[in-house]
């Protein structure tokens, strides 16, 4: 995605401090919640104040009504996220107490990616690897460049995989294609990534920002309580912990058919012209 003309200002807890390896850029542009992961010298690794504030921006963008959809994606054309910054470790996960952090961190944005209650979409150019590909699965849409480059490389640095990152990489992709990801540590393009069902969908290098805009700009374009019920009934199928309860979903399916926006929907399809949703 192409850096959008029309920005707003962040508030401070959305940018990590500029003493630290790299941070989180957020910007609302046209009802988007644009969150982009800044650490160009080191293909966009993520440090710890990093997944902390990459889960805050996620937290406050769900509560904004004004939102239509979550935008997720990397600095520049070489990386979306190349996965943990490794050269903080020594300072930032080595002891019992530091990892935990480090695990809290990490799961609580991924989470707030998962939860949210609006549309997450991973744009995904170049890099994405262990830490990385978590964020993309946590997404509800992936769309990638055919040039684009995937590992799992956990057991080539001696890293044990959170179980709740294996519960969803295993959702998404299945157990046959989580074990040979996770056990071979191999690296693989975009056009696999589509394949196995990693990338939603996956775009030449050159028509990528178009081909990638014009599917975010479908989703934001459609009506935000109908989606969120669809998410929400995505969310409560697998049975996982945390997921919403069949009764919150039906509430939501029921919210639909209350709403302005169901009226509008009609209206629309009678007069063959484009609906303008509301969220209402």
């Amino acid at each position: 995605m192409t850096q959008p003309q029309s920005i707003t200002t962040s508030p401070e807890w959305m940018t990590t401090p500029k003493n630290a390896p790299g941070h989180i850029d957020v910007r609302r542009v046209d009802g988007l919640l644009v969150i982009e992961v800044v650490n160009t010298r080191r293909y966009n690794a993520m440090s710890l104040s990093m997944w902390e504030s990459l889960g805050q921006a996620v937290q406050s963008g769900d509560s904004d009504s004004d939102v239509r959809a979550v935008v997720l994606q990397g600095r520049g054309d070489r990386a979306f996220v190349s996965g943990a910054d490794i050269s903080e470790f020594g300072e930032q996960r080595n002891d019992p107490e530091q990892v935990a952090r480090y695990e809290r961190a990490v799961a609580s944005a991924q989470n707030a990616l998962i939860a949210c209650r609006h549309p997450t979409i991973a744009v995904i150019r170049g890099v994405c690897m262990g830490g990385g590909m978590g964020l993309a699965v946590s997404c509800d849409l992936r769309y990638c460049n055919a040039s684009a480059r995937f590992r799992m490389p956990a057991a080539r640095l001696g890293l044990g995989y959170t179980l709740v990152g294996v519960a969803r990489m295993r959702e998404v992709l299945g157990a046959a294609r989580c074990s040979d990801l996770f056990m071979t540590a191999r690296t693989f393009d975009g056009l696999e990534a589509a394949r196995i069902g990693l990338a939603t969908e996956v775009f030449d290098d050159t028509d990528f920002d178009r081909s990638a805009i014009e599917r975010i700009n479908a989703v934001s374009g459609n009506a935000p309580l109908s989606l969120r019920a669809a998410k929400l009934a995505l969310r409560h199928l697998p049975g996982l912990a945390g997921a919403p309860s069949a009764d919150e979903v039906n509430a939501a399916v029921q919210a639909c058919f209350d709403s302005q926006d169901y009226q509008e929907g009609q209206t629309a399809f009678r007069e063959k012209r484009l609906p303008r949703f509301a969220g209402r």
